[in-house]
């Protein structure tokens, strides 16, 4: 379960009843927005009140009735569907802040300059999304909302979602403990261990991802490698 002090009120209203519960803000945003949740992960009281400020219990026959069921779990899952979110203006600040870095990292990570076939940093992603007055909506999935921000950015940036391959050959003395690295890091195509020891292999990553493969080879090789762009 979740702290009371990191929680929120859900709370829905059905005839002349409420009914309160205290989730954790972004769990319950998970779930309203359709994903899977456990909800032992998400409550902070195991209870439904009828005021959770004043701590009143809602009454067992008004959830019977209401609800056809005494299980907190599900009751508290029906009030976060089809009820509302009570969020202070920092817990809202935050679940945006957030998602919004989880945009940016996204597209920063799959998506290229079609132009020169490079990464646009995510500074430059986000100047963009501000210049295109695009807003991140914290009841939306990241998936849903990084094909609105592609979509709104791309009269601003040129920007593409693509995946590149690249070849990489890794001298012997540094190839038996680079291979796990990098096999891990993007996907190997093709991959050939050569009669001098050293490693020849080609893999495929997003497209936005080609400067951190690079500095990860790098560092595995000591700058020692040799790679190309296919």
């Amino acid at each position: 379960m979740v702290s009371l002090d990191e929680s929120v009120i859900a709370r829905l209203k059905k005839g002349k009843n409420h009914f309160e519960v205290f989730v954790e803000p972004e769990g319950a945003f998970s779930l309203k927005r359709g994903e899977e949740v456990n909800m032992e992960d998400i409550i902070a009281v195991e209870s439904v009140f009828a005021d959770a400020a004043q701590g009143d219990h809602a009454a067992e026959s008004d959830l019977e009735n209401t609800f056809e069921t005494s299980n907190v779990m599900e009751i508290a899952r029906q009030i976060i569907l089809h009820g509302e979110l009570q969020l202070t203006k920092e817990q809202r600040k935050h679940i945006l802040e957030e998602k919004t870095r989880q945009v940016i990292t996204i597209i920063a990570q799959n998506a290229i300059n079609p132009q020169t076939r490079t990464p646009h940093p995510p500074a430059r992603i986000e100047m963009a999304m501000e210049e295109a007055k695009v807003h991140i909506d914290p009841l939306k999935g990241v998936d849903e909302q990084v094909n609105i921000v592609m979509k709104a950015i791309r009269p601003i940036i040129p920007i593409r979602f693509e995946e590149v391959e690249v070849a990489v050959k890794i001298p012997a003395e540094y190839a038996a403990k680079s291979y796990g690295d990098i096999a891990g890091f993007a996907t190997l195509l093709k991959n050939e261990w050569q009669s001098d020891g050293s490693w020849v292999a080609v893999v495929k990553m997003p497209a936005g991802l080609q400067n951190d493969f690079y500095g990860l080879v790098n560092h595995l090789t000591k700058g020692d490698a040799e790679s190309k762009l296919l």
